[in-house]
């Protein structure tokens, strides 16, 4: 009766209608656009899919045949991108940069194969960018607008200009949507490096540095790896709106990168799909035997790029291909990646036989080891069902309880996706402070008991006869790939002390050991929660180092009260709440270029070493006059 008289009480009136312009729904609902806002500590942080929105024009004029390299610079907050292209036409400059629909994309016969075909991509950097210039080099003439959040505050003349055709693009993010972020010249350059290998021959410029790729993504699957852990020479096989790169090394799990028309696709889609597919297929034509689809795929490492007229994405940010033709009326994605593969793999495969016998005994010796692990995984499920996972380890977000219901639109719902988080913390008081702090809509906490075990060395046997670890893989989801994960974010958050450290190590070891590709397409994290507290009756501040301690002391004066957290169930479930939301400070768990994990687990996980007790010791001595350094000043 309560919430019926509720409901009755809630005025519904033409008052109840907006209409709300395209500056306003998207500064209102910017997660539809850019995906999550962040701080510039994800790859996948707004202020980089801005840079992206502005680039990918630039990267379809180069791929209609304009322009044949991109500047790129940042200074502070500043971004500017330079194309050399054809230059948007001088009396449409304002419309293409702040009316919503508007742009040459909707014409097949202008840009046949691009990433953008909305009109919505640069009208989202204007209305997030507190400035926003656009000007346009055109047969000797110039256009130049200037903007803020979308509104347009000078509109120059046209004038003569002896600038090459073109267009130049500045804008500032707006802080007040991306509080406290910050550029990080890693994720920038792996994106300029994606754009490189997929666009060979085009050079793009970013504060000094120059990005060129001449192979395509056998450049990429280069870089990726190392040549001593793969099981074989890359296989590089390129076609009409085609292009792939193939091998494997001795890891566990696919690592697979897909791109549409110059975009990374981070979540795959029909395309990856497809290829997926099509490669199982033809190796079991190939060798005449019909091996497991695990067997053939476990280990691989591979890249697809295909090009084809208006794809359909399944939201703004372009992560994931939908359904669609290769041309309008032409062949499905699984028809047109299947005849390539059955013909081209085939044909290299039956050219190179050294090669072809190399990859059928990484298939033969997959197989070995799943028949060797058949009846432990039985157990091992039956286990994770009888332990009430749900219910015990894992204290699961709305959103995944709500899934196959969501209540909103299809954009806000693959928006609340990309937010889902997963805490992997050990005990009961730091799982309690983060079960009550937690956003219960997206935030998912699961529980350890104890110190997992050191899996460096060990078999994907260990995975299933460990209880924790077999409940950790089934609460992810990601016994059969990454394409099953259930959390866009997988965060370790242990305590600051000896032991927290440890456990973080091994929970680090678990990932790098037996699903590699989480961490190579940047879904793990370590959660920074602050070692200090500082404050007096005014103020207080927290601190994640000593440095930010010392500073702290001496703006609060007068012997503020300071607290040193050892322990997340130190910090109190209110306080918890502020570290855990949007602000979120969490480090990313990254593999360098030419890293190889087996070499890396062993130095750090792998016996002692006087290598690793002079690295220990160096960083040690390093800390402590770091620390000396700030207690001086």
């Amino acid at each position: 009766m309560a919430a019926e008289k509720e409901r009755k009480e809630v005025a519904y009136t033409e008052d109840s209608i907006q209409s709300l312009d395209w500056k306003q729904h998207i500064r209102l609902r910017p997660g539809m656009y850019i995906g999550k806002l962040g701080d510039g500590s994800s790859p996948d942080d707004g202020i980089y899919v801005l840079i992206k929105e502005v680039i990918d024009n630039a990267i379809d004029e180069y791929t209609m045949g304009y322009g044949k390299s991109v500047d790129l610079s940042i200074e502070d907050k500043l971004v500017t991108v330079r194309d050399y292209g054809r230059g948007i036409p001088l009396g449409k400059v304002v419309d293409v940069v702040s009316k919503i629909n508007t742009g040459a994309k909707y014409d097949s016969k202008a840009f046949q194969k691009a990433v953008g075909l909305n009109g919505v991509g640069t009208k989202a950097v204007n209305a997030l960018s507190t400035f926003f210039k656009v000007s346009a080099f055109r047969d000797g003439k110039e256009k130049t607008a200037d903007f803020s959040r979308g509104e347009l505050v000078k509109e120059y003349k046209e004038s003569k200009t002896d600038q090459p055709n073109g267009t130049l693009v500045s804008f500032t993010p707006d802080e007040t949507v991306f509080k406290s972020y910050r550029f990080l010249s890693d994720f920038i350059e792996n994106q300029l490096w994606n754009y490189a290998f997929l666009n060979a021959g085009l050079k793009i410029n970013f504060n000094g540095k120059t990005f060129l790729s001449k192979n395509g993504l056998l450049d990429l699957l280069q870089r990726k790896t190392n040549e001593d852990e793969l099981r074989y020479p890359i296989i590089h096989l390129t076609g009409d709106d085609i292009e792939v790169a193939i091998s494997h090394t001795n890891d566990y799990g696919e690592d697979i990168y897909s791109f549409v028309n110059g975009q990374h696709t981070t979540q795959g889609g029909t395309h990856q799909q497809a290829f997926r597919e099509a490669y199982v297929k033809t190796l079991r034509d190939f060798y005449k035997k019909d091996y497991d689809a695990s067997d053939i795929r476990i280990g691989i490492v591979a890249a697809i790029s295909v090009r084809v007229v208006e794809p359909v994405f399944e939201s703004q940010t372009k992560t994931k291909l939908g359904s669609v033709n290769v041309d309008v009326e032409g062949p499905t994605m699984r028809q047109f990646v299947g005849d390539f593969l059955s013909k081209e793999l085939d044909n290299f495969l039956h050219k190179n036989p050294a090669l072809a016998e190399a990859l059928k005994k990484r298939i033969e010796q997959s197989e070995r080891e799943r028949k060797e692990l058949a009846g432990i995984k039985k157990l091992a499920n039956e286990r994770a069902k009888k332990a009430n996972l749900h219910n015990r380890k894992l204290r699961d977000c709305r959103f995944h309880l709500n899934e196959d219901a969501p209540s909103r639109g299809k954009e806000e719902f693959l928006a609340k996706q990309q937010e889902t988080t997963i805490f992997i913390t050990e005990g009961d008081s730091a799982s309690g402070s983060i079960t009550k702090a937690r956003n219960v809509e997206t935030q998912a906490v699961f529980s350890l008991r104890g110190k997992p075990l050191n899996c460096y060395g060990l078999t994907k046997k260990v995975v299933y006869e460990n209880e924790e670890f077999n409940l950790l893989q089934h609460a992810l989801n990601i016994e059969e790939g990454l394409e099953g994960l259930r959390y866009n974010n997988i965060v370790i958050a242990t305590d600051a002390d000896v032991d927290g450290m440890h456990i973080r190590l091994l929970l680090m070891t678990f990932f790098l050991q037996f699903f590699p590709d989480l961490v190579k397409h940047e879904k793990v994290y370590v959660l920074e929660t602050p070692l200090f507290r500082v404050r007096n009756k005014q103020e207080t501040i927290y601190c994640y180092s000593e440095s930010e301690k010392q500073t702290a002391m001496k703006k609060l004066g007068s012997k503020p009260e300071v607290t040193r957290f050892k322990g997340l169930g130190e910090i109190s479930p209110d306080e918890f709440a502020q570290f855990i939301g949007s602000d979120m400070r969490k480090q990313l768990m990254r593999l360098e270029q030419g890293d190889h994990i087996q070499q890396l687990l062993e130095y750090y996980m792998g016996k002692n070493t006087p290598d690793r007790q002079d690295f220990i010791i160096q960083n040690l001595r390093f800390e402590l006059d770091k620390v000396e350094d700030v207690v001086n000043s």
